[in-house]
């Protein structure tokens, strides 16, 4: 899969977040809309005409007083250029061309990927018209539609399908598992990843961000033997002063979707706060395995807060997901980094298991007997049969004669079942109830 990255640039309310809302809503079955990714529901994905893609919406972001508009938004869209493969550039045509909407034209010019140039908030004849002005902007042909009913987004999407690079396959290099290292900006990862391969293969410097391509590094030491894959790269671009949460999430988008497990780095001496929460659930919404790894446990006091505290800390902020692997690690010191490596491996083997269907039948139609999901009016649901689906991420099917009784505690029981029988750690797990 070589997914393409959309983002949805513009000045506020001109609709960006409506748009957004209308793309990731177009096929319930693979929607996905991670809320809290930072401050906004803003990563989500979406499909058309066959392809799938990412969409995100730089919306969201700006705050403060409108002299901080300016800037703010100026480093949102240098953001979206650098990082996206198509951008949708949206204006609103009951204002026409603001000097806001020049500023960011004026960006997009200088561009050589696609921008498609998306003018909101045309619903009639007459605003048909007006739309005219916006050739005023420089950047060719526009598109209208009304992101409120919808219409014109036929038109806009099937641009942004015939607007996509084509790219290579990503090549998986004998099929080694891909691990990517993820995090917030500054919290080790290419500290971590030096002190796996032995050398400084990456910058590190005490600039978050520094990092900024993802790259592959082919890891074959110690009896291991995997892709690694950093949200990092070589250099900073001096020029792009970024909201460094935004960057953090685009950059992770992209490795996440790619990678088979992803090792979250967080840092612990500021704990597990709200961004990688953010990329912890962006991982769990892809399906991905999960190690989180607390780095710079070096610098943390021991005695007033020991492991078991921390741990438990970071597991209510997860919750109900909380079966996944937790290691206190040092990057500098090169603490427990093996311990690392054995955790990340055991996940990406416990997410590629297959329990047979005799033995699957066989333990939980016992657990089911014992505790049988509750009665609806009057009416009692019997569970015959169930197996696991050959799946590439592992997900179960349950037969019931009334499937639309049984419901999301059930569910959940039904999978810390299956947790406490087979070894699931850092793994998501999918539960369908089916009609026998």
């Amino acid at each position: 899969m070589n997914n393409n990255i959309v983002a949805i640039v513009g000045r506020p309310n001109v609709g960006k977040s409506t748009l957004f809302n209308r793309l990731i809503q177009r096929r319930e079955a693979i929607v996905d809309s991670v809320s809290g990714v930072t401050r906004d529901r803003n990563y989500g994905k979406s499909e058309w005409n066959g392809k799938e893609f990412s969409v995100i919406d730089t919306g969201g972001y700006v705050r403060g007083s409108d002299d901080v508009f300016e800037g703010e938004i100026r480093k949102q869209v240098e953001l979206a250029i650098d990082e996206a493969d198509v951008i949708i550039f949206v204006v609103d045509v009951e204002e026409g061309i603001t000097p806001m909407d020049e500023t960011v034209a004026k960006l997009l010019r200088k561009v050589t990927k696609p921008v498609l140039l998306a003018v909101n908030k045309v619903d009639n004849a007459m605003r048909e018209k007006d739309a005219i002005e916006f050739y005023n902007l420089g950047l060719g042909d526009y598109y209208t539609f009304a992101s409120i009913s919808g219409s014109g987004t036929g038109d806009l999407l099937d641009a942004l399908i015939e607007a996509f690079p084509e790219k290579p396959e990503i090549e998986v290099k004998e099929d080694l598992p891909r691990f990517a290292v993820v995090g917030r900006p500054n919290a080790g990862k290419s500290s971590f990843i030096n002190a796996l391969i032995g050398k400084d293969r990456y910058i590190v410097t005490d600039i978050a961000g520094t990092t900024r391509d993802a790259i592959d590094t082919k890891f074959d030491r110690f009896g291991f033997e995997f892709n690694l894959v950093d949200t990092a790269g070589i250099r900073r671009k001096a020029k792009v002063k970024e909201d460094l949460e935004f960057y953090s999430v685009m950059r992770s988008v992209r490795a996440i979707e790619h990678a088979d497990i992803c090792i979250l780095v967080i840092d612990a001496t500021r704990g597990f706060e709200g961004q990688d929460q953010s990329i912890f659930w962006l991982a769990e919404k892809n399906r991905k395995g999960v190690v989180i790894l607390v780095n710079k446990w070096d610098l943390v006091e021991k005695d007033t807060m020991s492991t078991r505290d921390y741990e438990e800390k970071i597991k209510k902020e997860l919750m109900p997901f909380t079966d996944v692997p937790i290691l206190f690690v040092s990057a500098l010191t090169k603490q427990r980094l093996l311990k690392a490596l054995e955790a990340t491996v055991q996940v990406f083997e416990n997410r590629k298991q297959r329990i047979p269907t005799s033995k699957f039948n066989e333990y939980m139609l016992k657990v089911i007997e014992s505790y049988p999901p509750p009665a609806m009016k009057g009416k009692y649901v019997k569970i015959k049969y169930c197996m696991q689906l050959p799946t590439a991420t592992p997900q179960f099917v349950f037969f019931a004669n009334l499937p639309q009784y049984v419901k999301e505690p059930y569910k959940r029981y039904l999978e810390n079942k299956i947790r406490e029988k087979w070894d699931f750690a850092g793994v998501p797990i999918d539960i369908y109830i089916r009609e026998k």
